[in-house]
């Protein structure tokens, strides 16, 4: 069969990509993120057939658990947890890879017993000397860890193997300390080894972003400042902080979202058309967005940071954010956050980009909304078009994964009355495969080096220098606004709108 034949052709993107043979160690794997999603995905993978079949998935944690006890906990995650449904035979199989290892960070001895069990599991599983290190950890445990699989020579590539650090975020608090742990990590992995974990960039709806708008030639002509008016991002959240009073106090809304995520969404839909879709061309255009973002020089009245106070929600009473447990009666946090930026190139010049997040608030939903101009000229009377918006496409990234087209349209009768309408496009009725989790994604793509979907370090500088003079700016003025738990924030960030002659939309 001739090499050019695509059922061949290992360029394919139709055929699915399968990690050779690879284990993971997953430090702080008796955590939530673990149990939840890490462990429920690595089973995922499993039964989609895309792990080898000697794949070693390596525990280590604190608790005095044997290696069966490790097991049973991974199976009592995946039973709860996973996406697809459970089959014996790849438990069976899958299993045969689990170890456990006891021990703290600062344990030499328990990461000296790490690198006895990759070498038993390369010989027992046929891994290859390839295994990637996920760091489920708490930020101030990332230098230690790092260090000590450099002390212990965990992460040395031979013979053609590789070792990969996977980090979850948030990477660093400011710039001052993403720049001393980005020098810690490159300290012992290469930039190619390192891979920064942002889950929303595993959704299947953002990675569509870059469909919609390169391979649809009716989008692309209109994406520029001739036709948008504004752009506005949401990522809003129904439910408070829970039992994250340790880690969200003194982090924030703004640092826990806006400095990844939305600033993550917000390079996607402004950046240039790359060469083509590998990492580095996507990171170089992901780059120049971030380069080119212009902070107005009114922070009081192009930002605002709320706090959540008690309210209904969901039909149930929520007390506010300083009346939730572990939380300082004085504390300053932001639950609330919308900035307005803009993007200082050609093509956006003079648009905003309004990104907001927030915590109890009306629903829980993440969306791109790219709202256009007002049509120059009307022919119609103003009584015919008084219900009609501005044009709209919008980009749903959770719950309901999907893209809306919003236009306005005759009304049936006689008279010439416009209205809004619109059209929708869902994921779960167009296509029958229900989308992967981000997080089976994002390992996989560690597995096979594939770091299209990672932020780089320049990334997530970057971002820290768009943040922190807003977060300066907050530190000296005041307190944050008081908005009741269930709605939509705080009235000073409908007030930072209509200042501009717009509105937030209420998806």
């Amino acid at each position: 069969m001739s090499s050019s034949n695509p059922l061949r052709d290992p360029a394919d993107r139709r055929l699915p990509r399968i990690a050779g043979p690879s284990g993971l160690v997953i430090f702080g794997v008796t955590g939530d993120l673990s149990r939840k999603k890490l462990m429920p995905a690595v089973y995922d993978l499993a039964n989609r057939g895309l792990l080898p079949p000697g794949f070693s998935l390596v525990g280590f944690a604190r608790r005095e658990w044997a290696n069966e006890d490790f097991a049973q906990e991974v199976h009592d995650a995946v039973k709860e947890h996973a996406r697809t449904p459970f089959r014996e035979e790849v438990w069976q199989q899958l299993v045969q890879g689990m170890r456990f290892v006891q021990g703290t960070f600062d344990d030499d001895d328990a990461f000296e017993r790490l690198r006895s069990t990759i070498d038993e599991l390369d010989k027992a599983q046929g891994t290859g000397g390839n295994f990637a290190f996920y760091l489920s950890v708490p930020p101030s445990a990332f230098p230690v860890v790092i260090k000590q699989l450099k002390k212990h020579r965990l992460a040395e590539q031979s013979n053609g193997s590789w070792r990969r650090a996977v980090i979850e975020k948030p990477f660093g608090h400011d710039l001052k300390s993403a720049e001393e742990l980005n020098s810690v990590v490159h300290e012992v992995f290469a930039p190619d080894q390192v891979f920064r974990i942002d889950h929303y960039l595993g959704k299947e709806t953002v990675q569509n972003i870059l469909a919609l708008r390169f391979a649809n030639q009716m989008f692309e002509p209109i994406w520029n400042r001739s036709f948008v008016d504004h752009v506005q991002i949401t990522m809003a959240e129904d439910i408070g902080i829970g039992g994250r009073a340790g880690y969200y106090d003194g982090i924030g809304a703004a640092r826990d979202v806006i400095q990844n995520h939305l600033l993550q969404l917000m390079a996607l839909t402004a950046m240039e058309e790359p060469a083509s879709f590998d990492a580095d061309a996507l990171a170089a255009e992901k780059t120049k967005v971030l380069g080119a973002v212009k902070l107005p020089k009114d922070l009081g009245r192009s930002t605002v940071r709320g706090q959540y106070a008690e309210g209904w929600q969901g039909g149930e009473q929520a007390v506010g954010y300083l009346q939730e447990d572990g939380i300082d009666p004085k504390s300053k946090t932001d639950t609330y956050a919308a900035i307005k930026v803009e993007v200082d190139n050609r093509r956006w010049a003079g648009v905003p980009f309004y990104l907001r997040t927030g915590k109890r608030l009306g629903r829980r939903v993440t969306e791109i909304a790219v709202v256009f101009q007002r049509a120059p000229h009307s022919p119609f009377d103003h009584t015919a078009t008084e219900e009609l918006g501005q044009n709209a496409i919008v980009i749903r990234v959770q719950p309901d994964e999907g893209i809306t087209v919003r236009f306005g349209s005759k009304v049936p009768g006689t008279s010439m009355e416009i209205r809004d309408v619109s059209m929708d496009f869902a994921y779960g009725e167009s296509f029958t495969e229900s989308s992967p989790e981000a997080y089976e994604r994002l390992i996989l793509d560690v597995l096979l080096g594939d770091s299209n979907l990672f932020p780089r370090t320049e990334e997530v500088e970057l971002s820290w220098k768009i943040l922190d003079p807003i977060e300066e700016y907050w530190d000296k003025h005041g307190k944050p606004a008081q908005y009741p738990a269930g709605t939509w924030g705080p009235v000073e960030a409908d007030e930072m709108l209509e200042a501009d002659g717009r509105s937030w939309r209420r998806p």
